[in-house]
């Protein structure tokens, strides 16, 4: 481990052992899901975790779900331009192929492209989003190298309860949301329905040296129309069921010389059955399907159409036993491809098996799981976790897990016209991570050293173009979290130092990973005071680069966003957003351009 890495270390235990001296009101204990497949508290899970409720949401100012995830630590945002633009996201050096994305228990993304559309779904719809970092293949299967991130649509609760928002700010942009919830002791219900548009500004300055060359100077604007309408009801003692459809339409203007507009559309309809078997016995049953369809023009002229439909049926069982919890269930994925392009091969199905086991051993307790995914594509490949964690008294924990884990070829990299390589086997990696955690009077701290190795990684044959398993990399760093109280201020602290590197073995060994920044840093600071809620967020990351052989250079940057609310009623709030307030030039990728100062008012209505 480098100097840097060495002193990062050092001084983030430092921090958070002074943290222990604060004093302030203790905070609710958070239930996650994601973790294990099961519910547990957040001091439970054996693995990293960042959840953000509702109220995180509303209180954070995130315009969209790529800004509110940029909180998480060792997750990195790259966005293509403005609001609605192509968005990556990178978690502990991961790309965004190597994340596996659910919506409430569901699969998504598109099996061409293998990512998640993350800037179409609307933050309106969001309950809650659970990220997990590190392997969760021995849980879930594909993509899940670098974590997991979770997604809750939002749920109705005792009573009727309507929220409406109404947000007007730069570039023309209107931001619209109206939603109605309820419920009694025979079930729930949530209906909500929004409406976003902005005109944008102009995505690309243009550089041959980019994928970003086609210079059209005009504004690339975006308009997306969200629903999700979500329920349950309790039938019995021992059953219950629920169900939803979130769906998502966009409209996205960019610039490009084969194609810059495209509509999109993002849909997931579940319906789940809970039993309880026994007293000690729990079973679910998902079935699912979810949508990822995309239609591109070159000046209102059709170009192409990409569109995924996949199918799920999940099968678990909750089982709790006198020496621990035994989690096992299956999963099975049927993939399509529809496209004007003609894929070779259309279809695929995987069929996984899953097992955990979790013993509590008084001060002690061991996680082991183990998963096996039988691919139509590429036969069998399987997957193992293994987790130790020791309760060190007052509130503080140690945990120690290894995890292996990969990700599936995309139906581009497999089969596209002229280009695929259907011989192409899994990416697989294999992780450590050291972790600590803890509770004090004021608050929550943890600091997590991790280091992944990737293999077979998916680069290009120098000689034929085609995608071959070549490559390699090697990650390792160090995160730090905190949310303290302290003199009423609520203050959060997120800190990354990572070494995310190319370890293939070839004239770009030991180069840094593209658009992968050694150092990720957030800070926030919110206060109520009498009828006002103020916040700032400061947020920064070190220099990264746009290519493997690091000759397009991302410049470090810093931006501060300032925040105001006002409770002008009992049920009325007035915000204000203020974004970059330095007017920061900078790129999260080559030559497109990122929103300088900017502002955004709401007036909110919640009972």
């Amino acid at each position: 481990m480098n100097k840097t890495l060495l002193a990062g270390i050092s001084g983030l235990l430092f921090y958070t052992s002074a943290q222990t001296a604060l004093a302030a009101d203790k905070e609710p204990i958070t239930i996650v899901i994601t973790a294990s497949r099961s519910a547990e508290t957040v001091d439970e899970t054996m693995a990293p975790v960042s959840v953000i409720d509702r109220k995180q949401i509303e209180t954070s100012g995130a315009a969209n779900v790529p800004e509110l995830l940029a909180s998480v630590p060792g997750l990195v945002i790259s966005r293509n331009g403005g609001v609605g633009q192509q968005t990556s996201i990178f978690l502990r050096g991961a790309e965004s192929d190597q994340i596996l994305v659910l919506i409430d228990g569901v699969k998504v993304g598109s099996a061409t492209l293998g990512t998640t559309p993350f800037q179409d779904i609307s933050l309106d719809q969001v309950e809650k989003i659970e990220v997990v970092r590190g392997p969760r293949s021995s849980l879930y299967g594909s993509e899940a190298i670098g974590g997991v991130i979770q997604i809750f649509t939002r749920k109705g609760s005792q009573g009727t309860r309507p929220t409406l928002r109404v947000s007007a700010g730069s570039h023309g942009t209107t931001d619209l949301h109206a939603g109605i919830s309820g419920g009694s002791n025979a079930g729930w219900y949530s209906l909500n329905v929004s409406k976003y548009h902005t005109d944008g500004f102009n995505a690309c300055k243009g550089s041959f040296s980019s994928g970003c060359f086609t210079v059209e100077p005009d504004a690339d604007g975006y308009d997306n129309t969200s629903v999700a309408l979500r329920g349950g009801t309790k039938l019995s003692d021992n059953f219950g069921i629920e169900g939803g459809i979130l769906n998502s339409q966009s409209e996205t203007q960019f610039d490009g010389s084969f194609q810059n507009e495209s509509e999109s559309l993002t849909r997931v309809v579940h319906v789940k059955a809970n039993f309880n078997v026994s007293d000690h016995w729990a079973s679910s049953l998902l079935i699912a399907q979810s949508k990822d369809a995309s239609d591109s023009f070159l000046n209102g002229t059709f170009s192409s159409k990409f569109e995924t439909t996949r199918d799920q049926i999940s099968l678990q069982n909750d089982l709790m036993l006198s020496s621990g919890r035994l989690i096992f269930g299956a999963d099975h994925i049927s993939d399509d491809v529809n496209s004007n392009t003609a894929f070779t091969v259309t279809s695929r199905d995987n069929m996984g098996i899953f097992a955990s086991y979790n013993m509590d051993l008084g001060d002690n307790e061991i996680e082991l799981s183990v998963r096996n995914d039988d691919n139509e594509q590429f036969g069998s490949e399987t997957t193992g976790g293994i987790a130790y964690g020791r309760d060190m008294g007052d509130g503080n924990r140690m945990t120690l897990s290894y995890g292996t884990a990969f990700k599936a070829p995309t139906f581009n990299e497999l089969y596209y016209p002229g280009f695929g390589n259907a011989d192409l086997q899994a990416e697989t990696s294999s992780s450590i991570d050291l972790g600590f955690s803890g509770r004090t009077d004021s608050g929550r701290w943890s600091l997590n050293l991790f280091r992944t190795e990737i293999e077979d990684l998916i680069g290009f044959d120098s000689v034929t173009f085609a995608p071959v398993n070549i490559n390699k990399a090697e990650i390792m760093g160090i995160e730090l979290a905190s949310s303290m109280n302290v003199a009423g201020w609520v203050l959060g602290t997120s800190l990354t130092l990572q070494d995310p590197k190319d370890a293939s073995g070839s004239f770009n060994d030991g180069k840094q990973l593209a658009r992968r920044a050694k150092r990720i840093v957030q800070l926030t600071a919110d206060r109520k005071i009498g009828e006002f809620n103020v916040g700032a967020t400061m947020t920064s990351r070190g220099k990264a680069y746009d290519n493997l052989s690091n000759t397009t250079e991302l410049g470090s940057y810093a931006l501060l966003d300032l925040r105001a609310e006002y409770k002008v009623h009992s049920k009325w709030s007035l915000g204000l957003q203020v974004n970059n307030v330095f007017d920061k030039e900078y790129e999260t990728a080559a030559s497109y351009n990122q929103d300088g100062v900017n502002a955004m008012v709401t007036l909110r209505y919640i009972p």
